[in-house]
């Protein structure tokens, strides 16, 4: 199975135009590194638009540039390894010491990416959004939406003015009635997921402010961003809601929180007893 896909591109490779075959030769030349790129970044690495690599997926009559990161990380797939599939290089050889070793490294070079992409100025902008907005609701979808939910829990430990709901219909009808004076968080790795783009959109044009966490500095998702924050992992195509990319969203949600709460200690502290206070009867 392995190069199937390579080698379908380049036997389609007359059928593209001149711009469709930059993306091709791109492609080509370096199909291990686009498994990790967003449909932004590729086609500034090949200096062509969006939409020229949108036309390159419906050339190849995918459905669109996600399917077509599926299909080469399908096609790299090797059975011997379990690479695209696995955390890492992670071998299906491997003893179980080499493989919580492997994981653990995944894990830790997440957190240390993360970390190294933090931006003060960004984030120091992000927390006094979250204190000057009079709501703040947490969007995601899929894996996404656990973090969102996560981010939720932390917070209403804290500041009375957060929600967040699961359900994709009703985070648009939520994203809708947004206005100027609140603040949108929306989750998403990829930063190419429909719905998350279509909460973004909706919030924005409400007036809210929109603060996205997400793996990419461009992407569909950031093009309605007021102030990103980025999270490290790199999350191949065949491992949707990875454990590494959860955790660099989870500590990105811890720092908020507890800058957040180190800010407005005062304020905060007192949610906090009295929200202890109303599941105190409730723990053994």
């Amino acid at each position: 199975m392995k190069g199937d896909f390579l080698t379908r591109i380049r036997a389609e490779y007359n059928q593209f135009t001149k711009a469709e075959r930059k993306v091709a030769d791109y492609i080509l030349q370096n199909y291990r590194e686009v498994l990790f790129l967003s449909i932004t970044d590729l086609a500034e690495a090949c200096e062509v638009g969006d939409t020229t690599v949108f036309r390159f997926c419906k050339t190849l009559e995918l459905k669109g540039y996600q399917e077509f990161k599926m299909l080469l990380s399908l096609s790299l797939h090797d059975e011997t390894t379990g690479q695209g599939r696995l955390e890492g290089d992670i071998s299906l050889k491997d003893s179980f010491a080499e493989a919580s070793r492997k994981v653990l490294n995944t894990n830790m070079s997440a957190l240390e990416e993360t970390y190294s992409l933090l931006n003060e100025e960004n984030f120091d902008q992000v927390i006094r959004y979250l204190h000057e907005a009079k709501r703040i609701c947490f969007f995601g979808v899929g894996a996404s939406m656990l973090s969102a939910m996560k981010a939720a829990n932390k917070f209403l430990r804290i500041e009375p003015k957060v929600s967040c709901v699961s359900d994709s219909h009703m985070q648009a009808m939520v994203a809708s009635m947004m206005g100027e004076g609140e603040a949108a968080v929306i989750f998403s790795y990829s930063g190419a997921t429909k719905d998350t783009i279509h909460v973004a959109e909706l919030a924005k044009k409400a007036g809210a402010t929109t603060i996205c966490i997400t793996r990419f500095v461009k992407s569909p998702l950031t093009s309605f961003s007021d102030v990103t924050l980025l999270c490290g992992a790199n999350e191949g195509p065949l491992q949707g809601g990875s454990t590494s990319s959860e955790i660099s969203q989870l500590f990105l949600i811890d720092l908020m929180y507890t800058e957040y709460y180190r800010r407005y200690f005062d304020i905060c502290n007192q949610v906090n007893e009295r929200v202890s206070a109303s599941v105190l009867d409730k723990m053994c």
